[in-house]
């Protein structure tokens, strides 16, 4: 089991999100049930299962390129 809370490259500040990886599907199951719509520091939260992006269609965006990296996704629970 692993957490990570996404931030911002520039400022180093959280994104308001994150990525929990659990050890089996029942785990994760558990976790979406018990928490999803629950409220945390006066804010409504969102548990959902990890899906990967879609691809973004159109023009290109800004002056930063794409993304570079990764190695494609993981299974997560």
């Amino acid at each position: 089991t692993s957490a990570t809370v996404i931030t911002d490259r520039e400022t180093g500040r959280s994104k308001g999100f994150g990525f929990v990886e659990f050890a089996s599907p029942e785990e994760a199951k558990k976790a979406i049930e018990g928490l999803n719509g629950k409220e945390l520091q006066g804010r409504t939260i969102t548990v959902a299962e990890a899906r990967p992006r879609e691809e973004r269609g159109g023009g290109g965006g800004g002056g930063r390129g794409g993304r570079g990296g990764g190695g494609g996704y993981r299974d997560r629970y």
